[in-house]
């Protein structure tokens, strides 16, 4: 029978039980774990991964890691790896090997194999007696009490550690490589995450149109540029170029609530000075930033103080960064 009140508590226990061993883990970051990341660190080579049943699939991911932030890696199947997958390990490459036991029929044929060619084995393993951990070049504990599973079966708190400690790993090897921001959006170029990290303002707003009356022209005229651009506003600027200010199309609403007629005035009558502006150089999440800081929808787009275009709020919700 479905109990609400049961499902609940079950979903809060494996919760806690996995965060509780999650945070046992800072007890396994030992000499161990330091020598296997200098290991990794040094090697000319690649981060070969590998496991077998649910380690496998943590492997897999903890390689994706690996990739995304600088250090190569490749997901070898400890199963395939006895029949014939082996190749694929090269003389510089550092081998981790995932495994809750550390005794599986596999793991214990692939280790010799793996010693034999000279490269170095880390064990990521819950078993420090087990044949993995005390015949694997470096150890790195991923011990728990308990799965969270109520049978204690199902691999459910140990993946997550090994997937925590994976992770542990991967950061500390950005953080010496000196991975920054610019690293991270060559190897994510793709979605919203990379668009972030590498989309300029310039990219942006050169496909857009580029409103813009003078000073003196009648405010008809900008009007007109407003609603010809639909960009929701135009850029005012002096005979020599220079920005002089921005009327929206709120600045008109606002003229025509006081009954004043659009034939009587210029541009310079009803502007705002000292617009937002950003250089178009500048990434366009900064434009963003801008935009909800001060609440605006439009921004100015320089090149060196230069008006060149206009950035609107739409483009950046195109471009999926809201």
């Amino acid at each position: 029978m479905f109990s609400k009140d049961t499902v609940l508590q079950q979903a809060l226990d494996t919760i806690e039980m996995e965060a509780s061993s999650v945070a046992k883990l800072k007890s396994f970051i030992n000499e161990d774990f330091l020598n296997a990341i200098e290991a990794i660190h040094v090697s000319k080579g690649r981060v070969v991964v590998s496991g077998i049943g649910k380690s496998a699939v943590i492997a897999q991911k903890i390689v994706a890691t690996f990739n995304s932030t600088g250090t190569p890696a490749i997901f070898m199947h400890a199963a395939d790896a006895i029949h014939g997958d082996l190749g694929m390990i090269q003389p510089d490459d550092v081998v981790i090997i995932i495994s809750k036991s550390g005794e599986s029929p596999e793991i214990k044929v692939l280790v010799p194999f793996i010693k034999n060619f000279g490269n170095p084995v880390i064990a990521i393993c819950g078993n420090d007696q087990s044949y993995l951990a005390t015949h694997a070049d470096f150890f790195v504990n991923t011990t728990v009490e308990k799965e969270a599973c109520p049978n204690n079966l199902a691999p459910t708190t140990s993946t997550t550690a090994q997937l925590v400690m994976g992770d542990a790993m991967a950061v500390c090897l950005l953080s010496l490589k000196g991975f920054s921001a610019q690293d991270f959006a060559r190897f994510h170029p793709g979605g919203a995450l990379g668009k972030r990290l590498y989309l300029r303002v310039g990219d942006l707003s050169k496909t857009n149109q580029k409103p813009e009356v003078k000073t003196d022209s009648s405010v008809r005229d900008a009007i007109y540029e407003i609603s010809s651009k639909r960009l929701g506003a135009v850029v005012v600027t002096e005979a020599d170029g220079n920005i002089a200010g921005i009327i929206t199309d709120g600045d008109i609403r606002r003229m025509l609530e006081k009954d004043t007629s659009p034939a009587d005035l210029k541009a310079v009558d009803i502007l705002t000075r000292g617009p937002k502006t950003i250089e178009e150089t500048e990434l366009a999440v900064s434009a963003l930033e801008i935009m909800r800081q001060h609440d605006i929808t439009q921004l100015i787009v320089t090149n060196e103080g230069k008006y060149t275009g206009m950035l609107h709020l739409h483009d950046l919700i195109r471009e999926g960064l809201i």
